[in-house]
């Protein structure tokens, strides 16, 4: 098992208030977060602060989670970026996939799914910032 040399900080991009603060609720105290409202402040929040992975909505007014992901791909690839919806369909999936999101999650996640989905993610593109466990087996 690996555990990580750095805390990293997440940027949340929620139109749901609500949404939000259950996502803090259940990322801390694991992961250092940052929310937003929007995808114009997602993209406000990426160039000017350090962020580690997004966690965007796929439906939100005016920039929707999507878009966000494309200009975030042409800004910084390497950042990862998770997609989030309770209304996914077929085409919306692959639409997402084709437009290199790290990976989809469907709204409400268990804090498992999300802790879990979140790590795989820093593990992948991050491996310099893990070390072994030493207490790991």
């Amino acid at each position: 098992m690996f555990v990580p040399k750095h805390r990293f900080r997440l940027l949340i991009a929620d139109d749901d208030r609500g949404v939000r603060e259950t996502l803090v609720d259940m990322l801390q105290p694991d992961f250092g977060t940052i929310t937003v409202e929007s995808g114009e402040e997602a993209l406000e929040v990426v160039e000017h602060e350090e962020v580690h992975l997004l966690l965007l909505d796929v439906h939100m007014p005016i920039l929707t989670g999507l878009d966000a992901l494309r200009v975030v791909r042409h800004r910084r690839a390497e950042l990862p970026c998770i997609l989030m919806s309770a209304d996914w369909t077929a085409p919306l999936r692959l639409e997402a996939i084709e437009s290199q999101a790290t990976a989809v999650l469907d709204k409400p996640m268990t804090r498992r799914q999300l802790v879990a989905t979140i790590t795989i993610a820093l593990e992948e593109t991050y491996s310099d910032l893990w070390t072994p466990d030493s207490e790991s087996p």
